[in-house]
């Protein structure tokens, strides 16, 4: 691609992105009806999905930073339902989709039609972790979405591989897909398992965050590649690497951690935006080989895939959900559940661009492969917009319940409480000791900033402003951040009249980033 086209792609991502956060429409939603409308628009050049990108290079760092923010202890917490979506859903519905569309397409093949089961079996990690954030899902819900659509790729890639294979000709039978699922997946957690270790020790070891920011950049491609190396799963190796380092990121050095955290935050922010307007832009090249079928029969198919997708999530949920609960150990070790989190769970499963870059990879050799691309994209599209714009209002209406802020709030409070007596008593151990000896004004210092982090948490939770409506917490923020405006200003007006020169700015205006961007953190948490 030129550079120009790929530069326009990005900056009109970001800009669709940017304004989807003054509306109520998820911004994966707003960026696929912008590719589509943007698609025809004249001039617009044609970006069609290559998987030798897409996979290698798109989706690790995707999954990388959706894994590194989730949480280990819950998914382990929550595997069994995250194994019975990732796994055993993925097998499911490649099977029940790929028949039904053989049964309502005449022109595919069994074979060829389980190719386009295993194509769109898995939901979009990428789509299901930012339709999640902007709704605010109760915790477990989000854990069990989160969860699959980290592990569903490896097995619907390697599902499509078994399948493909007997599409063309070249299976090995039940006895070597099985041969091939085993090797794939626990070969790829077999890889994250041997790279976890080293690469953690290498991040602790390495004390310049520029160094150790371009190790967290690579680390993603590297686990990708390795396991891919071995014929592997790829996928699951990232996601192993990936949640063993954002468990133990508390022992990276916090300059690394503070960098890392907005690296990562642009990355995820720019590939989320291009890869949905890449879905949309689509469309052209979907279109440019279906001139063989009719258009009403392609709708008519489209239309019978997008239901079979659909309704083969509810038929694997619902069970999946209740029936264990049968036994009463799980019943005992697990929250009760109501029929509300099912309905949720079911009508959240958002295709997205791995079953697109799947379905461009499928060789020109495998009969009808244009039909297999433009179905695949139909439901793509139709999950998305159909299911990501109802399930705001749906889940409104089901009155899920919401999370406890002032719980949390709580439970925040205490954790600082506890903290802050172990600070206390280990300052004093320290003042004890001859060579730690510090003027009384510091020592104070000392004891006012740590009393200050402790009564922070506390004071969210006490009265408001009865003519702002802010917290005392609230104003103290605001009125620090005016102090912090007001020096900032002296700071550069004392350069402009070279008192001080560009170098000695850039340090004092340093020290009062990172004192406004530490208020900023606790007023956005």
């Amino acid at each position: 691609m030129e550079v120009l086209p790929l530069v326009a792609l990005v900056a009109g991502s970001a800009v669709v992105a940017g304004a989807a956060r003054w509306t109520r429409v998820p911004a994966p939603l707003l960026l696929v009806a912008a590719g589509l409308m943007a698609a025809y628009v004249p001039g617009v050049p044609s970006y069609a999905l290559d998987p030798h990108i897409v996979l290698p290079l798109l989706l690790p760092p995707l999954l990388y930073t959706a894994a590194v923010d989730s949480s280990y202890l819950d998914l382990r917490a929550n595997i069994r339902p995250v194994a019975l979506l990732s796994v055993g859903y993925v097998l499911f519905a490649t099977v029940a989709v790929g028949y039904v569309a053989y049964l309502a397409v005449p022109a595919l093949s069994l074979p060829v039609a389980l190719v386009l089961g295993a194509v769109i079996a898995p939901p979009d990690a990428v789509a299901a972790t930012a339709i999640a954030r902007k709704l605010g899902l109760p915790n477990r819900i989000t854990t069990i979405l989160q969860g699959e659509s980290l592990v569903n790729d490896a097995t619907a890639i390697t599902a499509y591989k078994v399948a493909l294979a007997a599409a063309v000709g070249a299976s090995a039978g039940w006895a070597g897909g099985i041969a091939e699922f085993l090797l794939a997946s626990v070969g790829g957690v077999g890889v994250g398992l041997v790279l976890m270790v080293p690469i953690h020790h290498l991040r602790k070891r390495l004390r310049e965050p520029l160094l150790q920011n371009t190790l967290s950049l690579l680390i993603p491609f590297v686990a990708y590649a390795a396991a891919e190396r071995v014929h592997a799963s790829g996928v699951l190796a990232v996601v192993v690497v990936a949640l063993y380092l954002g468990h133990r990121n508390w022992q990276v050095d916090f300059a690394t951690r503070l960098q890392e955290e907005a690296v990562w935050r642009m990355v995820a922010f720019i590939l989320e935006s291009v890869v949905f307007a890449l879905i949309g832009l689509q469309l052209p090249v979907v279109l440019k080989g279906l001139a063989e079928y009719e258009g009403w029969d392609a709708a008519w198919y489209a239309l019978v895939v997008f239901v079979a997708v659909v309704v083969a999530r509810f038929v694997w949920v619902f069970p999946a959900t209740f029936v264990p609960r049968l036994s009463e150990r799980i019943r005992t070790r697990e929250p009760d559940i109501s029929w509300k989190s099912p309905v949720v769970v079911g009508w959240a499963g958002m295709r997205g661009v791995v079953s697109l870059a799947i379905a461009f990879s499928v060789p020109i050799s495998v009969p009808h492969r244009n039909l297999i691309l433009f179905l695949t994209f139909t439901t793509v599209i139709g999950t998305l917009v159909v299911q990501g714009l109802t399930l705001p209002p749906l889940i409104r209406l089901l009155r899920l319940p919401q999370r406890d802020a002032q719980a949390e709030t709580l439970a925040e409070a205490q954790a600082q409480n506890e903290a802050s007596r172990s600070a206390e008593d280990r300052l004093a151990e320290l003042l004890a000791e001859p060579e730690n000896a510090l003027p009384p004004p510091l020592a104070e210092r000392l004891r006012t900033v740590m009393e200050r982090r402790r009564n922070a948490v506390w004071e969210r939770l006490g009265e408001v402003n009865p003519v702002t409506g802010e917290s005392a917490d609230d104003v103290y923020r605001r009125l620090a951040r005016e102090m912090i405006a007001a020096e900032r200003e002296v700071f550069v007006h004392l350069r402009d009249d070279r008192r001080i020169d560009d170098e000695m700015l850039r340090s004092l205006l340093r020290r009062l980033d990172l004192e406004e961007a530490a208020a900023y953190r606790e007023e956005a948490a």
